[in-house]
């Protein structure tokens, strides 16, 4: 039954909670990935905080999409949910599988909401912007588009995806929505001096995953794309809230195909004139690294240290970044930009520039499956 629209919310927001986090390793891992973390030393987990901005927009109308082995954690750490407002997939099936789920299943429970999926471990400083360029975006998500949420860069990383900005949106009315911007088209990550000309045309923006579409909309448009996905989900979330639950995800669910909704969705509707942008400045970061997370964590003493700064003891190690997750005393010495990660069963050294191959010690770690 749709909501009453007097009391319905603006937004059903829809929450992934996935992945492993295995450049954040052995901090992150698969039985407590990043967004279970607290990582900014608020006391809140990346989870509790996407929750946390998402209340004024969406209030109390928030669905998290996460594997079976951790939907007991996140329900956990969100006891204001619902239990029918925690979905579980039984093994990972990429984005667009876990958005379109949730997006099917509110359909089916509320009618053609506007929805909007926002991962579970990003960290946004500014609150503010982030509600403001929301609200701007469900304004046209109404208007039919499927809108993402870009972000203004700051220098031209090789780290994200791109978003090419074209014209203003001529159909909606003067004011409504006056940063949004008709989507050229999508570029993956780029070579660092193809993101430096990205950034002197002004025109482009980082993809941080952010976005808001109406319900059907979203369907539709996967119903053009990915056929069998869309019959696949289509006969899951029919049986969502019903007995036959349980046996129909065991036998459609692995069938899916493993897509990003940026491949399956945004790119081919955004070459057809589907997709708008809307920028935003609003400190956001993906966490992606240990690199990244050292610009997160406050420095004290020229180094930066989350957790005990009492188990710490630096020396001429500039710029460093330690994590005492293991109850002993870390010392560093004489290396700057050094990376120390220090858990119950697990040491990690390294430095920031080598943050992103950190992966590659979890793809080498063989039949060690504890410490994954």
């Amino acid at each position: 039954m749709p909501d009453d629209a007097a009391s319905a919310p603006m937004l059903h927001a829809i929450v992934p909670a996935g992945g492993a986090g295995t450049r954040l390793w052995p901090l992150s891992r698969r039985a407590a990935p990043k967004f279970l973390l607290d990582l900014t030393g608020s006391g809140r987990t990346l989870l509790q905080e996407t929750f946390d901005r998402l209340q004024p927009l969406a209030g109390g109308a928030v669905t998290v999409v996460t594997g079976t082995a951790h939907a007991e954690a996140v329900r956990a750490q969100l006891p204001d949910l619902g239990a029918e407002d925690v979905l579980a997939e039984p093994s990972p099936r990429d984005s667009m599988a876990a958005i379109g789920l949730a997006a099917a299943v509110l359909a089916r429970r509320h009618g053609d909401v506007v929805v909007g999926s926002f991962a579970a471990d990003h960290v946004v400083r500014d609150g503010a912007a982030f509600e403001k360029a929301v609200r701007e975006a469900v304004t046209v998500a109404h208007a039919g588009y499927v809108v993402t949420i870009g972000i203004e860069p700051d220098h031209p990383s090789s780290a994200f995806g791109y978003i090419h900005a074209g014209e203003p949106i001529e159909e909606l009315p003067d004011g409504a929505a006056p940063t949004a911007r008709a989507v050229r088209g999508f570029t993956e990550k780029p070579d660092a001096t193809t993101a430096a000309a990205y950034l002197a045309t002004g025109e482009y923006r980082w993809n941080a995953g952010m976005f808001v579409v109406r319900a059907r909309v979203l369907l539709d448009h996967l119903a053009v794309e990915r056929p069998a996905m869309h019959a696949g989900l289509t006969e899951i979330a029919d049986a969502w809230d019903s007995p036959a639950r349980d046996e129909v995800l065991r036998r459609v669910w692995p069938e899916l195909e493993k897509v990003a909704i940026d491949h399956a969705i945004a790119e081919p509707v955004a070459a057809r004139g589907g997709v708008a942008v809307v920028p935003a400045t609003m400190g956001w970061d993906d966490v992606g690294d240990f690199a990244s997370l050292a610009g997160l964590v406050p420095e004290t003493g020229h180094v930066r240290v989350l957790g005990d700064a009492a188990d710490v003891l630096t020396l001429g190690a500039d710029g460093t970044l330690v994590i005492p997750a293991g109850g002993r005393t870390v010392a560093v010495l004489g290396i700057r930009d050094a990376v120390v990660v220090d858990t119950p069963d697990a040491l990690l050294v390294t430095t920031r520039a080598h943050a992103q191959q950190v992966k590659q010690v979890v793809e080498n770690l063989g039949d060690r499956d504890d410490l994954r």
